[in-house]
């Protein structure tokens, strides 16, 4: 009897075998139709899985085009792009941002992709007029006259067509926080529709948005991209510490919810975190962030140099007094700073007083000198040491240091990017310890960076010590954390925190797009289903015929073994009836 065999070579060998004289006509199309619809399922399958894995590289692609493409012209030609304006009010002038995105992709876990616009000239479009906002603080009923530079700039840039539709945001900062609220309100209202009292306590956050949002920290993981029901992935956010020369800031997420050591601790931070969301949608959490953010005023590089040379000439005078010396009186008795270049010879002023110093060049001695500074000289002032700190996971972080942080390391060091501890410290303990000549030497040979100049040589021994104490005695740093990366531009341009206020003003447009789109196409949604959900249709399906197939098979095993037990039966009815015909024939 003839058999069809399938083999499966795992461990063990299956064999199913069918009798071929069992199969009729319709059986046989039965089976091939089984067969042709797992062959077809596999091939769909396995072309769907290429299709995804192009459309991932083209994802990445594109947002690798993107980086430069932020770096060139703005098309104004383009009548999809839609555009906002943005002015920054600070206290010494203000700027006015020009910004501009395509169409949203109707995806409602997106953010508009928004560029800052750029001229002909691939330069950002941006302009800076002086003095500061406050200077109309009197006469508020002048503040339009104030912004009509800035407003008529922009308009310049952006295309006519647009301007009905294009939003503007007059956002202040320091500027208006040295004046009474009654005053800047009143310059609010008579600048524009928007006011500016929540960029007063919220611009720190938007610096936080703006960095996160240029690293790409607000998209999905790449194969994460699912129904709109489907659960998302987050990617990590990063945090910022920003060292200016006044001030000192840090911005980094925690989670939801945060726990509070006691009650007064949880009053003290809920002025230091912030609760907001960036998605379009207030019913999806998936942009929903908790931000702790805090400024420390008189901590960034020179006050602290400020406050370092008072706490030095304090304590020289109440040594002198004690002991009846002189020392600091004059240039032959200086007093020893180990946080100057050796050799350096320089002069503190604080009113009458006059403290003549010399440089040591001791940088491990300048670090333990510094921390009285992270203390503070009195209790009532708001510290490193006695402000609230959310916890940082710190095996699970990432932080960018810009502006002092990079300077450090890398205008005299060249030390810039991935920050590791014993590798800086003995870089800035050999350049401590070199002389002041060798310095000023190197100096005029341009052995630095461009952006160092004499005054960065000069108290680059104190800075740099400065920064190690702040990030890791005063923010508790561990001493062999990685996740610090300084830098001062990020995919070379610099990014401002207005980036983050249009970004947070704007969450709501895309629901135009979204809700236009399902009006226009209400039965469209399956086709932008992705691979990575479809794929457990396709082996269900595979799973189903495979299991009919297998039934089927078993089946036809059974009839042709209920036919094996059928021919003995027969035949020995035969042999009964064949003798007794013989007999009755005989008779």
């Amino acid at each position: 009897m003839a058999r069809i065999s399938f083999s499966c070579l795992c461990p063990a060998t299956w064999h199913f075998t069918v009798p071929s004289v069992s199969l009729c006509l319709r059986q046989r199309l039965a089976l091939l139709s089984l067969l042709l619809g797992v062959c077809i399922l596999l091939l769909v399958a396995i072309t769907n899985l290429w299709h995804w894995k192009v459309d991932s590289r083209d994802r990445q692609f594109e947002r690798y085009l993107a980086r430069f493409r932020a770096l060139e012209a703005t098309d104004t030609k383009n009548p999809a792009l839609s555009y906002g304006v943005v002015v920054d009010c600070g206290s010494s002038g203000s700027r006015v941002f020009v910004y501009f995105w395509p169409p949203h992709n109707k995806n409602p876990h997106d953010l508009l992709d928004i560029r800052q616009m750029r001229d002909h000239a691939n330069e950002p479009v941006v302009k800076k007029i002086k003095p500061g906002i406050s200077t109309v603080a009197k006469t508020p009923e002048k503040a339009s006259e104030y912004m009509k530079p800035l407003l008529s700039f922009a308009a310049a840039y952006v295309p006519k067509a647009k301007h009905k539709e294009t939003p503007l945001y007059i956002l202040c900062t320091a500027g208006m926080r040295l004046l009474p609220e009654c005053t800047w309100g009143q310059g609010a209202r008579n600048a524009g529709p928007r006011g500016a009292k929540e960029g007063l306590a919220f611009w720190r956050v938007y610096a936080w948005i703006g960095i996160n949002f240029v690293l790409g920290r607000f998209d999905h993981e790449e194969g994460e991209a699912r129904a709109k029901d489907a659960p998302l992935v987050r990617k990590r956010t990063v945090g910022i510490l920003d060292m200016g020369g006044a001030s000192l800031q840090i911005a980094y997420e925690v989670p939801i919810p945060t726990t509070f050591s006691s009650p007064q601790q949880e009053e003290a931070a809920k002025s230091l975190l912030a609760d907001f969301n960036l998605g379009c949608d207030v019913q999806h959490t998936k942009h929903v962030y908790r931000v702790y953010v805090n400024t420390f005023l008189g901590f960034g590089g020179n006050i602290a140099r400020q406050r370092y040379e008072e706490l030095l000439l304090n304590r020289t005078f109440a040594s002198n007094r004690l002991r009846g010396e002189h020392m600091g009186a004059n240039p032959e008795m200086p007093v020893l700073d180990p946080c100057l270049p050796s050799g350096l010879e320089d002069v503190v002023d604080k009113g009458s007083q006059t403290l003549h110093i010399r440089g040591q060049g001791d940088w491990q001695s300048c670090g333990e000198q510094l921390h009285p500074l992270l203390t503070g000289e009195n209790s009532s002032q708001v510290t490193l040491s006695n402000a609230y700190q959310a916890p940082i996971d710190f095996m699970n972080s990432e932080f960018y240091g810009f502006s002092e942080f990079f300077y450090c390391t890398d205008d005299v060091l060249r030390l810039g990017g991935r920050y590791h501890r014993p590798t800086f410290a003995q870089a800035a303990q050999d350049y401590c310890s070199l002389s002041w000549s060798v310095l000023t030497q190197r100096f005029r040979d341009k052995l630095y960076s461009s952006h160092a100049d004499l005054h960065r040589v000069k108290y680059q021994c104190f800075k740099s010590a400065w920064m190690h104490q702040v990030l890791h005695e005063g923010f508790h740093f561990p001493r062999d954390y990685s996740g610090l990366r300084t830098a001062q531009l990020v995919y070379d341009r610099e990014v401002q925190w207005t980036l983050g206020a249009i970004l947070y003003k704007t969450r709501f447009l895309p629901l135009r797009d979204i809700h236009q789109e399902g009006i226009r196409q209400p039965h469209s949604s399956w086709l932008h289903l992705s691979f990575v959900y479809n794929h457990y249709l396709f082996f269900a399906c595979i799973l189903v015929v495979t299991l009919a197939i297998g039934l089927y098979l078993l089946r036809l095993h059974r009839i042709h073994h209920q036919q094996l037990h059928a021919e003995p039966l027969d035949l020995l009815w035969l042999s009964e009836v064949v003798p007794l015909s013989a007999q009755e024939q005989g008779s």
